[in-house]
């Protein structure tokens, strides 16, 4: 095996961000090579990706899942279930990058496990940094490694920033899409189903992120994670709608002048610079024809229908676990919806009613979120099956 390619290791691979990882990877055989694989509980294509990648190792979350896949005894390639699956997997010597595209806080600890054990995290798991982002950051401090954004927005704003001395940097101001109800009515908010809900009309992201998207929720806990990946108080971070997804994120300098990145709405440009950073590689992704874009437009959110960015805003204010807490019953909300147990606008209500009724950790370790986290979790869990509104 030739040690002068990254080993690698995809946190999710078999979502979104985790197969677009594995598209981009493909493309680059002599630089990288697939050490190990994690999944949630999707055997079935984690087996075909373990048959085209040939990692040494492989993880699902699901036990039964796992057992299923060892059922089918894959040549060279060990099964792994569970947490200790994804320890044993990012802390292993042959690992030098962690791709972490889990969804949700369930990505914490295994980016924490990554850190210790002094690798570079290439971070689409943008709740890590929302629930736990300021014992991440210390942790990445002490150990030294690098945390790379694979967020388009954080990407934009972390490529923007190369040629520019931190200490002029003014604003930062995060692109939205708008999501699919950018121009809908309250009254339509509270009819809208899942389908409408899911109907992205520029990006294809997985079902969690795409809701989130639709409520603005996902521009709130990218507010929180620019204040933790750039160290950037939250009335320096602004929120800009920008239907045509082309302008990625933005930052104001202290002179006035905006620095901008741009390209296609196309989720392998952003992974692709994490993974091959500080170098620019040919890519896939097709460029822009400036002139056939006609205009981009710019508008600021309406934060009376989407009271979610609001309520992260508040929630970065209030500091501690409040961003913790926020960021579990969203999860939980999100995922009732989807089932069709609550209505679109009951995820603003429940995530509300988490924030009006937390007291909070002021300065929590690990152990203090991970707790606020399970209790915020089963606490809404309780509030969907009774009457998620009031």
């Amino acid at each position: 095996m030739n040690r002068l390619s990254l080993g690698i290791a995809v946190l999710g691979s078999t979502g979104s961000i985790g197969t677009q990882a594995l598209d981009v990877i493909s493309r680059m055989p002599k630089r990288f090579r697939v050490v190990g694989l994690a999944a949630g509980s999707n055997a079935e294509l984690l087996g075909k990706q373990i048959k085209e990648f040939r990692p040494i190792v492989a993880s699902l979350a699901s036990p039964t899942a796992a057992r299923q896949l060892r059922a089918e005894q894959v040549p060279g390639t060990t099964i792994l279930d569970g947490l200790n699956g994804l320890r044993e997997i990012v802390e292993r010597d042959d690992v030098d990058l962690v791709l972490n595209a889990i969804v949700g806080a369930a990505g914490i600890v295994p980016t924490l496990a990554a850190i210790k054990a002094g690798k570079d995290v290439a971070l689409a798991n943008k709740e890590t940094l929302v629930a736990a982002g300021s014992v991440v950051m210390a942790t990445v401090k002490k150990h030294q490694v690098r945390l790379l954004p694979v967020d388009s927005e954080h990407s934009a704003i972390f490529q923007c920033l190369q040629s520019v001395n931190g200490a002029y940097l003014h604003k930062v101001i995060l692109t939205a899409s708008g999501g699919p109800f950018r121009q809908s009515t309250r009254e339509e908010l509270e009819k809208a189903t899942v389908e409408n809900a899911l109907a992205h009309p520029t990006w294809n992201m997985g079902g969690k992120v795409t809701i989130d998207s639709a409520t603005l929720m996902n521009k709130g806990l990218e507010v929180i994670e620019a204040h933790w990946l750039f160290d950037v108080p939250a009335d320096r971070i602004e929120v800009v709608v920008h239907p045509q997804s082309i302008i990625h994120s933005l930052v104001e300098l202290t002179d006035g002048s905006v620095l901008a990145q741009l390209g296609a709405a196309d989720m392998r440009l952003p992974i692709q610079y994490a993974l091959t950073y500080p170098e620019r590689l040919p890519s896939p992704v097709p460029t822009l024809n400036l002139s056939s874009l006609g205009s981009l437009e710019f508008e600021a959110p309406d934060t009376e229908r989407f009271p979610c960015l609001r309520l992260a805003y508040a929630a970065l204010a209030a500091g501690g676990t409040f961003p913790t807490a926020m960021n579990a019953a969203n999860e939980v909300a999100v995922e009732a919806f989807l089932r069709g147990s609550i209505g679109f606008m009951d995820i603003p209500r429940l995530v509300g009613k988490v924030l009006e009724r937390h007291t909070g950790v002021k300065e929590p370790d690990i152990q203090d979120i991970l707790e606020v986290d399970a209790s915020v979790r089963a606490q809404v869990i309780d509030w969907c099956k009774v009457n998620p509104c009031r």
